[in-house]
């Protein structure tokens, strides 16, 4: 029915969870087998989370993306959170399969909200939590779905979803990976079939840290030109290494071309 309709996206709720409503494998299995026999190609999103990580191979054969968390709002700890969950999961990333993040809190989200007495509402993340969470998001390859008001969009929300550089990271980025973490420092890397080599910094501790990396942790041996993707600004010409003071919860994400 849903294929006579023209539907290409099917979320399925209360059925991927590890606990509370638990992780129904049987029902996954028999949705998959219906939308191969449907005639239709139709997305299957499974929710909410926290998915479990031993069922990895269950959740990439049979659905094409999955909730990595239980619902996410705009609380900094659910955001801070989330870089555990993307380096334990990012191995299980790849086309047609993608672990989800949830959905990206931005804007007015509060209308008649359920989160936790938010009420009518913006989103409670700050500036730099916003632009942390678009760059992981982007960095890890997560679905990016957007779950706020669009018709209420101010500019810099509007900026925030339609920034060419960083949703070209999402969609078109490959071998994407964590180069380390040192407790509240935290550095991702990925390509591109073009030569470019993106570098996401992280500082996700209270106070303000100089994050960096070196070229041999991303496989370079030349001299590279390196462009902030947020700002637009051409930092220069970079050889060895490249270190940036980061604010508190926030983040660089760059191009190295």
């Amino acid at each position: 029915m849903y294929a006579d309709w023209g539907v290409d996206f099917v979320k399925v709720d209360d059925i991927a969870a590890s606990r509370l409503y638990h992780f129904h494998k049987g029902e996954i299995e028999l949705i998959r087998r219906a939308i191969d026999q449907c005639g239709r190609e139709v997305v299957l999103s499974l929710s909410p989370g926290p998915a479990p990580l031993e069922y990895a191979e269950v959740l990439k054969v049979n659905a094409n993306m999955w909730r990595m968390t239980d619902d996410y709002w705009d609380h900094w700890e659910l955001l801070k959170d989330m870089f555990e969950r993307c380096g334990k999961w990012n191995v299980h990333t790849g086309p047609g399969h993608w672990p989800d993040c949830d959905m990206l809190p931005l804007g007015h989200i509060g209308i008649c909200s359920v989160n936790g007495g938010g009420g009518d509402c913006w989103t409670r993340f700050t500036k730099e939590e916003q632009v942390t969470m678009m760059t992981s998001w982007s960095i890890f390859h997560s679905p990016l779905m957007f779950g706020g008001e669009l018709r209420d969009n101010d500019q810099w929300t509007l900026s925030l979803l339609t920034n060419k550089e960083v949703l070209h990271v999402n969609q078109h980025s490959h071998t994407n990976r964590l180069i380390y973490r040192n407790e509240d420092k935290i550095v991702w890397t990925a390509k591109d079939d073009d030569c470019n080599t993106f570098v996401a910094l992280f500082n996700i501790g209270e106070s303000e840290f100089e994050v960096g990396f070196i070229w041999s942790q991303l496989g370079l041996h030349s001299e590279k030109r390196v462009k902030d993707i947020w700002s637009g600004i051409d930092n220069g010409r970079f050889n060895h290494e490249y270190r940036q003071i980061i604010p508190p919860h926030g983040s660089i994400l760059l191009r190295l071309y």
